[in-house]
C-alpha cells in the first residue's frame, strides 16, 4: 500500500484540493512520536476562510473515518498528523518487499519512454582520471535509477574525439611513434607523444603547420590520416572498456564529436534561415538577451565550429533519431553556463525538446591526506585509486578473517576485495549531494562502522549470513502475513519505516537527479537494522520459532533493500565479508 497516496486521495474528497498537490505537501514528521505523515493546513485556509488550526481541528475526524483503522490522526496545531497502525504497516510492507526481491523499488511510471543519458565522455588518447569518474559514476547511477522506474535508457558516451589535437598527434606519431608501446599501452603512448609534440613545438613552428594540415586531411576524410586517427580511437577505447568493466559500466552509444561534425552545416544554415544568426566581430552568433544570457557563438570568425555547434547536431539527431522524454547531460558545473546557452538557442528556433533537455551538474574530486604513486604526475588516475583501494580492503578483510578465525580462499578474498574496494570508491562519489566537491579520505572510505560502502556491504552480508544460520537450524523467513504482523516493536518499527521509504528514494532521486537520496536512504535503513539487531534477538535461546521467523522475513527484506539500493548505486554485494 502507498500509505502517501491513501493519505493524499482521501484528504483531497474531504478538502476538495487537488490530489497532486497534497501529494507535494505531505511531509514526513522530525520526531517519531508526531507521527508517520503529517499535512499542514495552511493551504486550506484561503479556500475553506478558516485558520489552519481550526481546519486541523474540523478535519481530524473526517480523515480518521475515511482510513478503515489503517491510521490514527490527530490534529496537532496546524497539522494533521497520521500514525499508522504498526501490525498493518509491517505485513504489507515487508511481505511486499520480499515478494518482489530484488526488483523492490521498481515501477513502470516510464512507460518505456526513450531517456537518453550522456555521460563519462573522455578525451581519446587521454588518461581517464579520477575527475571523468565522477561524471562517469553518477550517470552510470542514474541510468540504472531510470531503467528501474521503466524508462528505456539510452547510455551515450560523447568522446571527446575530434579537433585539432588529433592533427597534432598524427604529426606527432609518424615523426616519434612505437607501434609496439602504442598497442602495449595506448594512452600512455599517445600522451607521450602529444607531449613530445607541445615540447618540440616551442622551437619548430612547422610542427604546428603540418597539425593543422594533417587536420584538414583528416575532416576532408583522406584514408591514410582518417585511418590513423581510427587507431587512436579504437586503441584508446579499448582501454577505456576495460576500465568501464571493471566498474560495471556499459554504454549503448558511443557517438562522439567526430559523428556531428558532418552534422553542423544543417544546423547553420536552419538558424541562418530562422534569422537567428548574427554577426559579432566576425563571428556567427546567436543572441539570447530574452533568456538573460551572453550571446552563443555558433561559428568562430575563421568559419570553424565549437561545443555548442556539435552539441546543437547532438540534440537534433537525438530527436529526431530517439524521439526522446528526457536528454540528461552528466557534466561539471563549470559548464552550467553553455548548456543554458545550447537549450536557449534550441527554445529560440522553436524546439520544445529544450525543456527535457537537462544539465546535471557536479562538483570537483579532492583527496584528504591520501598517498599513492600515480603514474602521470599530479594527475591521479582512476585505476591507480581503485587498485589502492582493493588493496587496503584486501589488507582489512585478510585482518578480519584471521582475527574471526573464517576459512577464506585467496581467491574468495581477492574476489570480495575487488568488489568492496570499487564499491567504496564508487560510493564516495554518491554519499553526499552531487553539486558537493568530493573529498577522498581512505580513512572514510574503508571505515565498516560509518557511512561507507564497506559498512553497507558488511550489513548485507552478516543479514545474509544470518538467514544461512537459520535455515541450518530448519528456520526461514516467513511469509505468512499474521506472523509478520507481530513486528510492532520500535526497533522493528524503525526499519520498517525506512524500508518503506525506499520506493518513494527511487523516484525522488530520478526526480531531481541525485542517486544521493538513494544512498542516504539505504545507509539509514542499515543503521536502523543493526540497532534492531544489537536489540533484539533473532535466533537462539529465549526467541520463539514464530518471532524468529517474522524477524527472519525483516533480515530478507532488508537484503533485498540494500541489494536493490547498492545496484542502482553501482555496487555490487557480497554474500560474506
Amino acid at each position: 500500500m502507498d500509505y502517501k497516496s491513501v493519505i493524499a486521495k482521501n484528504l483531497s474528497v474531504i478538502s476538495n484540493l487537488p490530489e497532486e498537490q497534497i501529494m507535494k505537501l505531505i511531509e514526513i514528521p522530525p520526531q517519531k512520536g508526531m507521527g508517520d505523515y503529517a499535512f499542514p493546513c495552511f493551504a486550506l485556509a484561503k479556500s475553506m476562510r478558516k485558520a489552519p488550526q481550526m481546519i486541523a481541528s474540523d478535519l481530524a475526524l473526517e480523515a480518521s473515518l475515511t482510513e478503515n483503522g489503517v491510521f490514527e490522526v490527530k490534529n496537532v496545531g496546524p497539522y494533521l498528523n497520521f500514525f499508522i497502525d504498526r501490525s498493518s504497516y509491517a505485513k504489507d510492507i515487508i511481505a511486499s518487499i520480499n515478494e518482489m526481491g530484488f526488483c523492490y523499488g521498481s515501477s513502470d511510471i516510464g512507460n518505456g519512454q526513450n531517456t537518453i543519458v550522456e555521460f563519462s565522455s573522455p578525451n581519446i588518447a587521454k588518461p581517464f582520471h579520477v575527475g571523468h569518474a565522477f561524471t562517469t559514476v553518477l550517470g552510470n547511477s542514474l541510468s540504472r535509477i531510470y531503467d528501474k522506474l521503466g524508462y528505456n535508457v539510452i547510455r551515450m558516451n560523447h568522446l571527446g574525439d575530434y579537433g585539432t589535437q588529433f592533427g597534432k598527434l598524427i604529426t606527432a606519431y609518424r615523426l616519434w611513434g612505437d607501434e609496439a608501446a602504442l598497442n602495449e599501452d595506448p594512452i600512455k603512448e599517445l600522451l607521450r607523444i602529444y607531449v613530445k609534440f607541445h615540447d618540440e613545438a616551442k622551437n619548430d613552428e612547422s610542427l604546428e603547420v603540418s597539425a593543422r594540415e594533417n587536420f584538414k586531411k583528416l575532416e576532408d576524410g583522406c584514408e591514410e590520416e582518417v585511418l590513423l586517427w581510427q587507431k587512436f580511437r579504437d586503441e584508446s577505447l579499448v582501454v577505456f572498456n576495460k576500465l568501464y568493466s571493471r566498474i560495471g559500466v556499459e554504454f549503448d552509444n558511443y557517438n562522439g564529436e567526430s559523428f556531428y561534425s558532418d552534422k553542423i552545416p544543417a544546423v547553420v544554415d536552419m538558424l541562418r534561415e530562422k534569422n537567428l544568426l548574427e554577426e559579432s566581430e566576425g563571428a556567427q552568433v546567436v543572441r539570447l538577451d530574452d533568456e538573460k544570457l551572453p550571446p552563443c557563438i555558433i561559428l568562430k570568425s575563421d568559419g570553424t565550429t565549437i561545443y555548442a555547434s556539435r552539441d546543437l547536431a547532438a540534440v537534433l539527431y537525438r530527436l529526431n533519431e530517439y524521439n526522446f522524454n528526457k536528454n540528461i547531460y552528466v557534466v561539471g558545473i563549470p559548464q552550467e553556463l553553455h548548456f543554458k546557452q545550447v537549450f536557449g538557442v534550441l527554445r529560440k528556433a522553436g524546439y520544445k525538446c529544450a525543456d527535457d533537455c537537462v544539465h546535471v551538474g557536479f562538483g570537483l574530486v579532492k583527496f584528504k591526506n591520501m598517498k599513492f604513486s600515480t603514474r602521470e604526475g599530479n594527475i591521479v588516475l582512476l585505476e591507480d585509486l581503485l587498485d589502492e583501494a582493493v588493496k587496503k580492503t584486501r589488507e582489512v578483510i585478510e585482518e578480519n578473517a584471521k582475527q574471526r578465525g573464517q576459512d577464506m580462499s585467496e581467491k574468495e578474498i581477492n574476489e570480495i576485495a575487488e568488489k568492496v574496494g570499487i564499491g567504496s570508491v564508487i560510493y564516495t562519489y554518491v554519499k553526499s549531494g552531487r553539486e558537493k566537491d568530493i573529498v577522498f579520505s581512505w580513512e572514510d572510505m574503508l571505515n565498516f562502522n560509518g557511512n561507507s560502502a564497506p559498512y553497507l556491504m558488511y550489513t548485507y552480508a552478516r543479514t545474509r549470513s544470518i538467514i544461512r544460520k537459520a535455515e541450518e537450524a530448519g528456520l526461514k523467513p516467513t511469509s505468512d502475513k499474521d506472523v509478520i504482523a507481530t513486528l510492532t516493536s520500535d526497533d522493528e518499527y524503525e526499519v520498517i519505516s525506512n524500508l518503506a521509504s525506499f520506493e518513494g528514494a527511487v523516484k525522488k532521486a530520478a526526480e531531481i537527479y541525485e542517486p544521493f537520496v538513494i544512498s542516504r536512504n539505504i545507509f539509514e535503513t542499515a543503521s536502523s537494522f543493526n540497532s534492531f539487531y544489537n536489540n533484539c534477538r533473532i535466533l537462539g535461546e529465549g526467541v520463539d520459532k514464530t518471532t524468529s521467523e517474522a524477524r527472519l522475513a525483516l533480515c530478507e527484506a532488508v537484503c533485498n533493500t540494500l541489494k536493490s539500493g547498492l545496484n542502482l548505486l553501482g555496487i555490487e554485494t557480497v554474500e560474506r565479508m
